[in-house]
């Protein structure tokens, strides 16, 4: 969103429907009639689109059981007959003038609405979080909050140095497309499109100047967050930072200026090293440090995109990217870019998505190996109609935590949108691409993925690994209409005994048609 738009909130409060103004202002004597007049994203009958129809509809794709049914119909400004992000997103750029008109076609005035038995379809349930299993702080889903400490030492200063509105901004403002970071124009705003909404991601920004000089607490963060605490406890109620309601604060980010050097602070995260200090009697959850700075008011790619992939750790999600070898890529090519990989600029992956239980229950697609051919639609991953397809490896877990492959559509839209600018070497970045996952547990001091990065199950990953994209090349491996994935493209193929990826698979998937942005795909026995 704009910088002045929340400054220019009670300006908003005035705007009407713009291209029909003189039409759509309801005069004042017709009071009683204005719950009759209803418009698309009116969803307060009050005949103009505000900031107020905007809080309606956030509020209603969160728990559409708050909407009547006309609000549901009217909610739906996209017409893609689901209520969502991309409704909420159109309605934003509509208040601020970026559009003239809803695809619903919203300039119509309704004299006597018809009210429909059958509500448009709005926020399924979604899918269990089976990532919270793994113990992490931060929720995947519903409110989840980040505490950001941004500070600098007594010997090392910020060559620029925002004010705390523009770091909450940058941290947690909301979505605007033309911003020059987008996607990365706020964690908020690319967790919520990533999310489809299911993550509610806020939080509080301090900025502090250590009292000693940055060397002190290099090698010992807690000291640095006991003291960034401990500056703050009397003046806010850190209890409000608990969305899950665990007893810990979900997520802390302490980032210091990117002269502090990355021995002590290349960006990382992980549970917090004093599990018996407090504070406001809350216990402190997984922190992230980095020296990933703001440049500028328009300049802080690096702060966001960097910051959003240590979150995903706080959520559970490991490194993508390899801990031995001279090849730290875990995936190559076009179709291997994912934020828990190497190239932090991208959205993530459907396993990424399916374990934080972001897809909905009817866009989780499985397989059935009785039968011989079946055929399955592929919409933009990067939408929230944006499905998968799990072909699953003998029994499939109910938690997902077993061997398949799981296929989806990946597009360069919203959060992939900077693919192309920061993966120079993309070709298309568009198609069908498929991943091998084994995302089977271990039980130790805590659950894990057996197989992730640096596990010693991995044979130096060689062998077994948690998420490996097939056709693991340098080179455009997307799929598209008229291919055909069978065992002679490589890593096609499930894992035996020994973790080479040896056994055949027993089907192919050919990749039929590609239609108003969605894939055909029919998976046949081989």
């Amino acid at each position: 969103m704009k910088k002045n738009f929340l400054k220019s909130a009670a300006a908003l409060l005035a705007i009407p429907l713009a291209f029909q103004a003189a039409k759509l202002c309801l005069p004042e004597e017709t009071t009683a009639s204005a719950a009759q007049l209803r418009y698309y994203g009116d969803l307060d009958g009050d005949g103009r689109l505000t900031v107020f129809d905007l809080s309606i509809m956030k509020s209603g794709a969160r728990d559409f059981s708050i909407l009547d049914a006309a609000q549901l119909q009217l909610a739906d400004v996209n017409n893609d007959q689901w209520l969502g992000i991309d409704d909420i997103r159109m309605m934003q750029d509509y208040i601020l003038g970026k559009i003239d008109k809803f695809p619903a076609g919203v300039s119509c005035e309704i004299e006597e609405p018809t009210v429909p038995t059958e509500p448009p379809k709005p926020i399924e349930e979604f899918a269990e979080a089976n990532l919270a299993k793994h113990g992490a702080s931060l929720p995947s889903k519903g409110d989840a909050n980040l505490v950001v400490f941004y500070v600098d030492f007594p010997d090392c200063r910020y060559t620029y140095d925002p004010d705390v509105e523009l770091i909450e901004k940058i941290s947690f403002g909301e979505a605007d497309s033309s911003n020059e970071c987008y996607p990365f124009e706020s964690i908020s705003a690319f967790y919520e499109r990533s999310s489809k909404g299911a993550q509610n991601f806020k939080g509080k920004v301090f900025r502090y100047t250590a009292k000693e000089n940055a060397a002190v607490y290099g090698p010992d963060k807690v000291k640095l967050a006991k003291e960034c605490y401990d500056a703050f406890a009397d003046e806010f109620d850190f209890t409000t930072m608990d969305g899950n309601n665990d007893g810990k604060i979900d997520a802390t980010l302490f980032t210091v200026p990117a002269e502090a050097g990355d021995e002590y602070w290349w960006p990382c995260a992980g549970a917090f090293g004093a599990p018996e200090y407090r504070v406001d009697g809350m216990a402190v959850g997984h922190i992230i440090t980095g020296f990933a700075q703001i440049i500028s008011p328009t300049d802080y790619f690096d702060y966001t995109s960097s910051y959003c992939h240590e979150l995903g750790h706080c959520m559970g999600l490991p490194d993508y990217y390899l801990y031995s070898g001279d090849d730290s890529e875990g995936m190559h090519g076009a179709a291997g870019i994912e934020l828990m990989d190497t190239d932090a600029a991208s959205d993530l992956s459907a396993f990424s998505k399916l374990v934080c239980g972001w897809f909905r229950k009817d866009q989780i697609q499985i397989y059935d190996p009785t039968k011989d051919t079946q055929s399955f639609t592929l919409t933009n991953a990067q939408t929230e109609a944006g499905n998968c397809l799990i072909i699953p490896y003998g029994e499939l877990a109910g938690d997902y935590f077993s061997e398949y492959f799981i296929v989806e559509y990946s597009s360069l839209m919203h959060n992939n949108s900077a693919v192309s600018q920061k993966a120079w070497w993309t070709k298309t970045g568009e198609g069908v691409r498929v991943y091998h996952i084994d995302a089977t547990t271990e039980y130790g001091w805590n659950v894990f993925f057996k197989y992730s990065s640096g596990s010693e199950f991995t044979n130096n990953d060689a062998g077994r690994r948690l998420i490996r994209i097939i056709d693991d090349t340098d080179t455009d491996n997307f799929y598209h209409a008229g291919d055909v994935i069978d065992s002679s493209i490589s890593g096609f193929h499930w894992y035996d005994s020994n973790g080479g990826q040896t056994v055949e698979p027993g089907i192919k998937i050919s990749v039929d048609s590609f239609e108003n942005d969605t894939y055909t795909v029919t998976v046949s026995k081989e």
